[in-house]
């Protein structure tokens, strides 16, 4: 009789208010695989991997565990079961040490007080045991995100977990964190460990999956060996359309007048000397490995840094950029790394969202014009196809690409020529970033100045007109179109000269989704 599969899910369904989250799925997962779970924002995989994790309990259907129905309370009953739950959102408490996290909800005694020799002891073998070079002492909160990663994957492997649930494990992580991750997981799967791999970059579902299975809508479409289906495939499956290649417009006409023009702007410890101008029409891409200074040099010239020296001009204006205020007033947005903390106010309204930037001109006698309002933002959810249950729906309840259009939709309504836009699809899935690629190409078609910072190198090459190469703080190159080519740009963010391609890179068919 052949073995039952580790998981079974039968007819799983979550609802939560106003939407069903995940609709009737069913799906088997092997002992030992690594089996990926993939769709669009809201298509129903975090929720899915909650359900497992004991966070949230099915409305109705069953799971199985090696043929035996289970139901989970808790995360707690969960774990003990064998299925951890690597969170994208770190869970953890940054005020402790490493150990205290690692043992937290099993800590040992002597007795009846704690035994913090034991504690650190059982925290360095679990660190140990994954080869994680983090101190058990440490505060997580002083930890970068990597590590804060290995202790979660640390705390899991060491309460005995055969299930590791990995839920966009690498959206936060630079590409050298992201390898000692995927080296992780290899090491895992050599051990046995089973993995359930939610991602929405697909090159990494190649890389690490044996299976995959495509959500859309809350519902399971497919469930397929990885062998048997290519990006293409996928991409289809998994927004129900083909994706096809896309080259921008605004490379069709000549760049416009000068719009920013930065001149040795230089920040103690962060950046030095940095030099460049944007012109209308243009996307000039910022290329550099992690600490290079790309993210640190777009909060300077939004007035984010009271430390940056230089001269910056907008428009022909000078401005000593000490506040986001003088950059607004000059006519400069910034779209932020991170939306949810830095670019949205996510307990308010979508609408409230829209005219944030703006409420001086939205008001008379220091009241909000509601129809005003409403009608401006109804204005920009129609040109940017920004989908939610309506203009009252509450910020947090959108999907990461919506919550995006979002924050370019509060930047065109104040009328900004220039955008710095620092990760843009970071998060979302491949259709929302087709959309979004669509939307920096229409704003730069229709005159504004982008400046783009994206670690993925065929986001950024596709899009740019040219590429400004960062290195420690210091710009080490620049590349028109037609020679930044990924070993190009790769060669000068490792201090390399680039050995320069005589083909056009604009040739190439674009693999940025």
């Amino acid at each position: 009789m052949s073995e039952p599969p580790l998981i079974q899910l039968q007819g799983i369904t979550k609802r939560f208010p106003g939407a069903l989250a995940v609709d009737g799925v069913s799906l088997l997962i092997r002992r030992g695989a690594c089996h990926a779970l993939v769709g669009e924002n809201g298509a129903g995989k975090s929720t899915l991997g909650r359900m497992l994790a004991g966070i949230h309990a099915p409305d109705s259907g069953e799971i199985f565990m090696a043929g035996d129905p289970v139901r989970f309370a808790s995360p707690r009953e969960a774990m003990q079961a064998g299925i951890g739950l690597v969170h994208q959102e770190l869970a953890l408490c940054e005020n402790l040490s490493v150990a205290e996290n690692i043992s937290l909800g099993a800590l040992p005694r002597f007795g009846p007080f704690l035994s913090w020799r034991r504690m650190e002891y059982q925290a360095r073998e679990r660190l140990q045991a994954i080869q994680a070079a983090v101190n058990p002492a440490a505060r997580v909160g002083d930890l970068p995100v990597s590590q804060q990663q290995m202790v979660q994957i640390a705390t899991a492997v060491g309460r005995g977990a055969r299930v590791l649930i990995f839920d966009e494990p690498t959206s936060s992580l630079s590409q050298v964190e992201a390898e000692h991750l995927f080296n992780l997981i290899r090491r895992l799967h050599a051990q046995g460990i089973t993995s359930i791999y939610i991602s929405h970059r697909l090159e990494e579902v190649f890389r690490l999956c044996d299976t995959v299975t495509v959500l859309r809508d809350g519902r399971a479409v497919a469930t397929k060996p990885i062998a048997d289906v290519d990006r293409d495939s996928l991409v289809q499956m998994m927004i129900g359309r083909t994706l096809a290649a896309y080259f921008p417009r605004h490379l069709d006409a000549p760049p416009g007048q000068e719009l920013l023009r930065v001149e040795s702007l230089s920040s103690p410890g962060k950046f030095h000397d940095i030099s460049f101008t944007l012109r209308a029409g243009e996307i000039l891409g910022l290329a550099g490995l992690v600490g290079a200074g790309r993210t640190e040099i777009a909060q300077a010239l939004f007035g984010l840094d009271p430390r940056a020296r230089g001269r910056v001009a907008v428009q022909g204006r000078t401005g000593i950029l000490r506040r986001p205020a003088a950059a607004m007033k000059l006519g400069l947005g910034l779209v932020p790394e991170d939306r949810k903390r830095h670019g949205l106010v996510l307990s308010m309204a979508a609408r409230e969202n829209v005219t944030l930037p703006i409420l001086e001109k939205m008001s008379r006698l220091g009241w909000v014009r509601a129809a005003a309002e409403r009608a401006l933002a109804a204005e920009y959810f129609a040109s940017l196809d920004i989908r939610a249950a309506g203009l009252d729906a509450l910020t947090a309840t959108l999907s990461g690409g919506n919550q995006q259009k979002l924050v370019l939709a509060k930047w065109l309504a104040a009328r900004c020529r220039v955008l710095l836009v620092d990760e843009p699809t970071r998060g979302v899935d491949v259709g929302a970033k087709a959309e979004i690629h669509g939307l920096l190409d229409r704003l730069a078609h229709e005159g504004a100045g982008l400046l783009l910072i994206s670690s993925e190198l065929p986001e950024l090459i596709n899009l740019s007109t040219r590429i400004i190469v960062l290195r420690a703080g210091r710009v080490v190159g620049e590349l028109p179109r037609g020679q930044a080519t990924p070993e190009a740009v790769l060669r000068l963010m490792a201090g390399m000269s680039p050995r320069v391609s005589s083909e056009p890179s604009g040739s190439a068919r674009p693999d940025s989704i």
